[in-house]
């Protein structure tokens, strides 16, 4: 059976491109890329899929939303904003969370393909496994071939409009931020080898302060949640300054301090990433790299609506907070 990636191969376009053009998309396409789509399909003798037409023209108002963890403030915030531009927009979402397991990530972009809902937002990092994540993209171009669009929160690697978030970069400035307080001595709370999002900001952090001619941080890893967090602190020796790969790892490393009697910043420094909002009148106040996570969310959503031909990326760098829960060493 002669398939619409078959076409978009042959007319040398992308599978979006091929899927706007025969599934009767309201988005519009270049005349001469509508074409060699319709010369293509006629060579071929493609016909198209009425159900696929039926998504392509919107009439389905239904927005997925999935997401790594509802109970982290990090994905909370981001499909908060995701959820206030489809109420903008008189559309509905569904919502589901993974628990972090790639494998329920695919089920569930299945799921909504064959709910036909008319966009899909996934907010979450990949893994460090080429093979999950190639059947992930497998998945994801079905559904687009179908008509429906696609958008991510997280590394680039699924070839669908990204808003990724510029993690090693965040973290390097913070280790320069934390150097110039006089700490030499830092241990890194680095979450899960696997998680990539750990992995940057692990590697941006340690990556900086070689570049400063520090010495090699203490790397301890683990689950990337407040018991990880609260696991990894007691791992930490005789560091003067503690940085999680995020917020509420901080968190658990703050509650695992405070129990020990080991005062913060009195005895120790503590840093973070994402400022979550539910941390921001925490005693004492968490340095962070403070993400936009809602305004990520709503960007996301927003291409994934949007009906450009090309995918797009947009980098998010993060700002560099110092609060409370770390001073100055020496």
């Amino acid at each position: 059976m002669i398939t619409l990636e078959d076409v978009a191969r042959q007319a040398g376009v992308s599978l979006a491109t091929a899927s706007r053009v025969l599934n009767g998309s309201t988005r519009q396409v270049g005349a001469s890329l509508r074409a060699r789509v319709e010369r293509a399909a006629a060579e071929l003798g493609y016909r198209p899929n009425l159900a696929a037409q039926t998504l392509a023209r919107g009439a389905s108002n239904i927005i997925g939303i999935v997401v790594h963890d509802l109970t982290d403030p990090y994905f909370a915030a981001l499909a908060d904003g995701a959820m206030r531009v489809a109420a903008d927009q008189g559309l509905l979402v569904m919502v589901g969370a993974t628990h972090r397991d790639p494998e329920q990530e695919i089920a569930y972009v299945a799921s909504l393909n064959a709910q036909r809902v008319r966009a899909v937002l996934l907010a979450g990092s990949r893994v460090d496994d080429p093979h999950v994540t190639g059947r992930l993209r497998e998945e994801l171009a079905r559904y687009r071939a179908s008509g429906g669009r696609v958008a991510c929160v997280g590394q680039d690697l699924l070839d669908v409009d990204t808003v990724a978030p510029a993690n090693r970069q965040g973290a390097a400035d913070l280790a320069r931020s934390l150097a110039g307080l006089g700490h030499t001595r830092f241990a890194v709370l680095a979450g899960p080898a696997g998680l990539l999002t750990a992995a940057d900001r692990c590697a941006g952090f340690v990556d900086a302060l070689a570049s400063l001619g520090l010495p090699e941080p203490l790397v301890v890893h683990g689950a990337f949640d407040r018991e990880g967090g609260y696991a990894a602190a007691r791992q930490t020796g005789e560091a003067t300054c503690v940085f999680a790969v995020n917020d509420v790892m901080a968190v658990g490393a703050l509650a695992s301090y405070r129990e020990r009697g080991i005062g913060v910043p009195a005895d120790v420094s503590v840093a973070g990433f994402d400022d979550i909002t539910t941390l921001r009148d925490h005693v004492p106040a968490l340095t962070t790299v403070r993400l936009p996570l809602a305004d990520m969310g709503a960007k996301a959503l927003t291409m994934a609506l949007g009906g450009e031909e090309e995918t797009r990326v947009e980098r998010v760098v993060g700002e560099v907070v110092l609060r409370e829960s770390v001073r100055r060493h020496g």
